[in-house]
């Protein structure tokens, strides 16, 4: 390479670096007026057009309430250029410019290219939350897919409602807007002292997600009753609620109890649940002498056949459970000679009743 080869491509290399990197760092209006300092040469042609950027995502985007998940985006860049025209008339015998106008349409053919794309995900209901921040995804010329796609964890509500929750995709990204050039003469090896101009602006596009919270049976427990002491054994009685969307068949409720309850009953059938519908269960539960005094929780989950015959378990539902402290010795003699009395007296009324109709 000689002196003149290495003066020019030193020129070219300053100039795209220092312009390139000056405007892809200023967020200009679309459709700006060129910046005075932008005019290093000739402009000869306008060209318009811009990337365009659509996505596709990748597997389901319905989804259970509860659900925490990725989704998958793929992004595709589908700018087009849509026209152009000359804004400078050449002298069709001046090689030189001939030169800089066929060496400006190559570079304007790269208006359509999407540089640094940046995305960002934002959710528009508090039901939908998204937990990852900005994704990279690099530049893609027009045509081109991305090679790897971006990847966003959302987490759904336990109670988000079934139905579409909108998701809001920005992509931001730097793009060509204007090119010029400027040179001195052509040589068989080419322009000397070509100069070249690149004005970039910031473009952002906002893409409408939506994912959808399928409807399905939800439980809830809305009513506990019965009364458990320490050192003894005693029935709850439990109201479940239907609180989904769709009805359910053949519902059985389980238990799972830990110190300081035990059980040798941890089922109890409930049947038929339409949406809003109630359905009581009852569980014979036994509490350590040891035990403190307090509310507890215990476990429960209900295992159900769906609209479509399908066996499904439900969430964990949590239920509350109050334990009083245990009978003293006087109290439970107290008891025990109550229930004497009564057995008596009950004996009592019996053979009077006996006595009455002999008599008679």
């Amino acid at each position: 390479m000689d002196k003149t080869q290495r003066k020019d491509g030193i020129n070219i290399s300053r100039r795209l670096l220092i312009l390139g990197s000056l405007f892809l760092l200023l967020v200009v209006p679309a459709q700006a007026a060129i910046p005075e300092y932008f005019d290093i040469g000739s402009n000869y042609y306008t060209v318009y057009g811009y990337p365009n950027l659509s996505i596709s995502v990748l597997g389901d985007s319905e989804f259970s309430r509860g659900d925490t998940v990725t989704l998958v985006i793929n992004i595709m860049n589908k700018g087009i250029i849509t026209g152009f025209k000359s804004e400078k008339s050449i002298d069709t015998v001046d090689e030189t410019e001939q030169k800089l106008q066929q060496t400006e349409m190559q570079y304007e053919a790269q208006k359509t290219t999407a540089i640094g794309i940046i995305a960002t995900l934002v959710s528009l209901d508090p039901s939908v939350k998204v937990k990852s921040g900005q994704q990279e995804a690099g530049t893609l010329v027009s045509g081109q897919q991305s090679e790897e796609p971006v990847m966003f964890t959302i987490e759904i509500a336990n109670n988000a409602p079934a139905g579409p929750y909108p998701l809001l995709l920005n992509l931001l990204y730097g793009y060509q807007e204007n090119v010029q050039l400027d040179g001195e003469d052509e040589t068989d090896l080419g322009i000397t002292d070509m100069e070249v101009g690149l004005w970039y602006e910031i473009r952002s596009q906002n893409i409408t997600l939506p994912v959808f919270v399928e409807q399905e049976a939800d439980f809830e427990v809305k009513n506990v009753s019965g009364t458990l002491r320490a050192g003894e054994q005693g029935l709850v009685n439990v109201i479940y609620k239907n609180i989904g969307e769709l009805p359910v068949r053949d519902a059985t409720v389980r238990i799972s109890t830990s110190d300081p309850f035990s059980t040798t009953d941890d089922q109890a059938f409930i049947g038929f649940m339409a949406p809003g519908g109630s359905a009581e269960a009852i569980f014979n539960i036994k509490v350590d002498d040891i035990a403190t005094s307090k509310m507890y929780g215990i476990n429960s989950e209900i295992k159900y056949e769906d609209v479509d015959g399908h066996e499904k378990v439900s969430d964990t539902v949590k239920m509350k459970v109050n334990v009083f402290p245990g009978l003293s010795t006087s109290e439970k003699l107290g008891n025990y000679v109550g229930i004497i009395v009564i057995g008596v007296l009950v004996i009592l009324v019996c053979l009077g009743v006996l006595v009455y109709k002999k008599m008679k």
